[in-house]
């Protein structure tokens, strides 16, 4: 049995594969306002949420597979919360059967692993049950692959056969071991036999009354007697036992994929819940290979400021297809990092095979997420600012490859004005030259300008309003620091300079 609602060909690797910038990417971004809606209080759902969110899908194919079956998950959620629902109580009613001798015991294990088939029985028969109402309600080829295997492999014949073993690992009429004698008159070669005749006819039951098998009976005060049988016993069931603890494992760890993989789409329902409760939109992105360089977008907004936030949050127009460079200047506090946050966001969701928050979105697969935010200063002050900015982007051009993206915030700015533009260029040249996406938000107009007349740049700016929305516009000589602060002071900074000096 497998669940492959996340793959179409195999499941999610066991253990986590996080890029190796995993915490500068949750820390740029904001990712976990994103998680914490889609866990909604739930510590697996969190977990599963991260995970999927950082392990990002690097093919068209693959992104359309989830995004379909994350539409099944809209149109039926009743029936997937039920699927879910189910496997948690698999694995919950698992763990609490008693078993803590059993890995000392055979005949314990045996006990134990009975005690759990029954319950998975159960649950597996629910599952069918499940699959066989269900079936046609779904129209992803991950659902519907799910419920065929389901109805094919867990059909009467498997349920019987099950039936059939239980009956027999109970033995009711005693165990039936095979043993020989070695050299030194030592039992060896135990093997647990199946009854010839499970249930005899009357013939036979009368034939062993006439002609009784030979035996013996051990005494009721001989302890070595009774260890020794007991010991016979274990070594006879040992190998039974442990095939059927294996294969109680195997459905365990069945259920246990089907919480994984389903839980993630509950972590997208839960989002969704919240984003509809506020009015935002959302839209299943429509992927584009790396080459393309697209970039298009209506409405697209930063989705972790909207769940923390009861103000409305403002979205932002992007026509970039083509354009590997976008240049983000203007005002300060005017919304440029939230957008570099709502790009690295839907860059996330969209390789999550989610969707993602804005009206529209074309965006290019991305062979990898890198961003390069600035950094409060060293406190062991073993370093200066521009210092560890420089060790950082070193770092991270170890990493690089042809069809990521690089998102830069106030980039190479603990410099001088000459420098910090200069080393920004080369930078920003050599990741081009490289196939590598760039946005960069930045108030170094030296910077900004060098790019203009560059076919391949797309320029936006914040607005002096401080609107919160960019447009598209080339870089203007002042970020208008002016207003900000008669904004919070009340009165212009040249006069109050004047007066300072007289």
């Amino acid at each position: 049995m497998k669940t492959w609602l996340l793959f179409a060909d195999h499941d999610l690797p066991e253990s986590p594969q996080p890029p190796w910038n995993a915490e500068a990417i949750v820390q740029d971004v904001e990712l976990t306002p994103l998680v914490t809606a889609m866990a909604q209080g739930d510590r697996f759902l969190a977990e599963v949420a991260s995970r999927v969110l950082l392990e990002p899908l690097t093919t068209i194919e693959e992104i359309r597979y989830r995004q379909e079956v994350l539409l099944d998950c809209q149109r039926q959620e009743a029936v997937v919360r039920e699927l879910y629902d189910l496997a948690v109580e698999a694995i919950t009613r698992e763990r609490k059967v008693y078993g803590w001798m059993s890995d000392r015991n055979p005949a314990a294990i045996l006990q134990r692993a009975i005690e759990v088939l029954e319950i998975f029985v159960s649950m597996l028969r629910t599952l069918r049950q499940i699959a066989a109402e269900h079936q046609g309600d779904f129209e992803s080829a991950g659902f519907g692959r799910f419920f065929r295997m389901t109805l094919d492999e867990l059909d009467d014949d498997y349920f019987a056969e099950i039936d059939r073993h239980l009956r027999r690992l109970r033995f009711r009429n005693g165990v039936l071991i095979s043993a020989g004698l070695d050299h030194g008159g030592k039992v060896s070669a135990l093997v647990l036999r199946r009854p010839n005749q499970e249930r005899q006819s009357f013939s036979d039951r009368i034939n062993s009354l006439t002609h009784p098998d030979p035996y013996f009976r051990i005494a009721d005060r001989d302890e070595a007697g009774a260890n020794a049988l007991t010991e016979m016993r274990g070594r006879g069931l040992n190998l039974v036992a442990d095939a059927l603890a294996r294969s109680t494992d195997h459905i365990l760890s069945f259920f246990a994929m089907m919480r994984l993989e389903l839980g993630f789409y509950l972590g997208c329902l839960n989002a969704q819940h919240i984003l509809e409760s506020k009015g935002h939109p959302f839209a299943f992105p429509d992927p584009a290979p790396a080459e393309d360089d697209a970039f298009s977008s209506d409405g697209l907004y930063d989705v972790s400021l909207a769940f923390v936030s009861d103000d409305p949050v403002t979205g932002n127009d992007v026509r970039a297809d083509g354009k590997p460079l976008i240049m983000v200047t203007g005002a300060n506090r005017g919304g440029k990092s939230t957008f570099l946050r709502s790009v690295g966001l839907a860059q996330l969701m969209m390789q999550a095979g989610m969707f993602v928050a804005a009206e529209s979105l074309s965006l290019s697969v991305a062979s990898g997420l890198f961003t390069h935010f600035k950094r409060e200063e060293d406190e062991s002050m073993t370093s200066g600012k521009f210092d560890e900015e420089l060790v950082r982007m070193h770092d991270i051009v170890q990493h690089l490859k042809p069809g990521s993206i690089m998102l830069f915030n106030e980039s190479f700015a603990a410099t001088n004005e000459r420098e910090g533009s200069e080393i920004g260029r080369q930078v920003i040249h050599a990741l081009l030259d490289n196939h590598i996406r760039v946005v960069f938000v930045t108030h170094q107009y030296d910077l900004a300008h060098s790019f203009t007349g560059n076919e391949d740049t797309y320029f936006l700016r914040a607005e002096r309003e401080r609107t919160f929305k960019l447009i598209e516009g080339e870089p203007l000589p002042t970020s208008y620091g002016d207003d900000l602060y008669q904004r919070i002071f009340g009165h212009d900074p040249h006069t109050a300079k004047d007066r300072v000096d007289s």
